[in-house]
Order: C-alpha cells, then structure tokens, then sequence
C-alpha cells in the first residue's frame, strides 16, 4: 500500500468514525442526561489526550489572557454546547437526519463568516448554501421517515443549533492572537469542557440519584476513545500523507456514514428524504472543497485540516 493510498485510509476510517458519534449520541440520549455525558466523555478523553501530548513532546505556548478568554469561549461554544445540544436533539429526532443536518457544518461555518466577519460570498458559496438548506429542509419538513411532530421540529432544531455551536468555535479559532497546534487546542478544549459540564450535571442533573445504564456508559466510553482520541491521532495520520485539498473532501463521508449506520445498526428507517438531504448536502461540501482548492492546486501536505474535520475528528471536540 502507497503512502497517499495509506492516508486516504486514513482519512476515510476517521471520518466514518466521526459519523459513528451520532450513533453514540443517540445511545447516550436514551440512557444519560446531556450534560453528565458530556462531563463523563471529556474526563474519560481527558487522559488520552494528556497521554498523546507526553509521547509527542507537544507543549502548550504562552497564551495572553485574552486568548484564555477565547478558548474559553470556544469550550463552552464548541466543546460543551455541541455535545449537549446534540444528546438533546436525538431524543426527540432520528439519527439518521441527525446525520444529515450536521453534515452542513462546513457550509454553515461559510455563513457565519460572511455575517460576522464581512467575508464576500461567491457564487459557488451561495449554491452551496442553498443545497445544504435543501438538503436540511428534506428531512426537516414532514414526509416519509419524519411524522412532522412537535418534537422531530425540536429535535432538529437543536441539532442545527449543535452545528451553530460548532461554527462559533470555528470563527472564535480565528481570532486567536497565538493559534494553538491541533493537538494542545483539542486538550485544553477537553480540560476546560470538562470543568464547564460537570458543574451543571452535578447541580441540576444529579446523576446519582439516577440510574447509569451500561449500554449509555458504553457509548460514552465509546465516544470519548474511539473518535475523539483515536479519530484525531487517524485524521492527522492521513493528513501528513495526503495534501491539504485531498484530505478536505473526505469530510463528505461523516454525513453518509451517520445516515448509513444510523439504518444498519439502530435499525432506521431511510427514506426519500433522507436520501435526498445527503445528496444535496454532501455536494454543498464537495463544491466547497472542490472551488476553494481552484486557487491553490499544487496542495502541500500538511498536518492542518479544516476545521469541520478537526473538530469532529478528534471531538474534543475538540466535537
């Protein structure tokens, strides 16, 4: 096997894995209240990241104290309110179009830079725009695997309201003075997530006076190891073999896989809908990927990704 064919591997093994986190949200919703799964997901992830961190010699720069402030910002925003609001959703909502609407993460991010930070859109971007509005519209309005209710509405309002979260760390990761490498970003987003969640569960939700099941303490076990520590030491495996344009269009696979597994493991319906809400929202991603690398073909390998991948691979979210 090739080195670019071993990263592309790689890259596809840990975008699957970032789409397997909603399978496990969904788990964790039927069994654990939001934010203790959260607070339990990022002191199980916690350690793997300081152990990643110890074997690299990676070690954290002097950061200002306006920075401190963003990259608490960023916790709170992309660490605790994604993981929260997306246990949330999936009570109330499928997986599968779980899988959908957060697939447009990386056109919602365009959004909200264009909003906040003035950016000009092109005409490739508002396409991309309206296929992923399409595409989330499919699964939102009522029709075949979605009955319309109160609480499908609901639910998937609070998922789209998971990928705004996502979006905010996104453009706050901008504004960083001193940016920090991948792997300190991921951990001190996990220490500072984990200090941010575990004051509201054990004040309002008290999860001792509840039952802990094993199937949702699994799942978090799950999400804490395999995605969020294992998914980023892959997305950066990959990333080194590949150059930066290569890496960015596997980003289209954490949609598919989430609707695909959310069909053969939780046993979901997939309609039409479905079907049609990630074929418009994987193509938003792909043009996106595809135009912006027009101005820079020759992509070098490197380490980076987007940020969509970053975060979702490593989900310390980091998700």
């Amino acid at each position: 096997m090739s080195g670019k064919t071993e990263g592309y591997f790689y890259l596809a093994l840990a975008m699957i894995l970032v789409g397997s986190t909603v399978i496990a949200s969904k788990v964790i919703a039927a069994g654990l209240p939001p934010f203790t799964a959260t607070a339990l997901r990022f002191a199980i992830a916690l350690p793997g990241f300081l152990l990643l961190m110890r074997l690299t010699g990676a070690r954290l720069p002097a950061v200002g104290r306006g920075d401190w402030v963003l990259l608490v910002l960023q916790a709170v925003a992309g660490s605790v309110g994604y993981t929260t609001l997306l246990i949330s959703g999936l009570r109330m909502t499928s997986a599968a179009d779980a899988g959908v609407i957060i697939g447009t993460l990386p056109v919602v991010s365009a959004v909200i830079s264009i909003v906040v930070l003035k950016e000009r859109p092109s005409v490739t971007l508002l396409l991309a725009i309206g296929l992923a509005t399409a595409g989330v519209l499919a699964v939102a309005v009522p029709g075949e695997g979605n009955d319309g209710s109160r609480g499908t509405w609901l639910g998937n309002a609070l998922v789209m309201g998971a990928v705004i979260c996502e979006s905010l760390f996104i453009l706050l990761n901008k504004r960083l003075r001193q940016p920090l490498q991948p792997l300190a970003l991921s951990t001190v987003m996990t220490a500072i997530g984990l200090a941010a969640s575990i004051v509201p569960a054990l004040l309002f939700e008290a999860p001792w006076r509840h039952g802990l099941p094993s199937g949702a303490l699994a799942a978090v076990l799950y999400y804490a190891l395999v995605p969020t520590v294992a998914g980023f030491v892959l997305w950066y495996a990959g990333s080194a073999r590949t150059t930066g344009t290569e890496a960015s269009l596997f980003t289209a696979l954490a949609p598919i896989s989430a609707v695909a597994m959310a069909f053969l493991l939780l046993g979901e319906p997939v309609g039409v809908s479905q079907l049609v809400g990630i074929g418009c929202v994987v193509v938003a991603v792909l043009s996106l990927v595809l135009v912006g690398a027009g101005g820079h073909r020759k992509g070098r390998k490197t380490g980076c990704c987007p940020r969509r991948t970053q975060r979702a691979c490593e989900l310390a979210k980091r998700s």
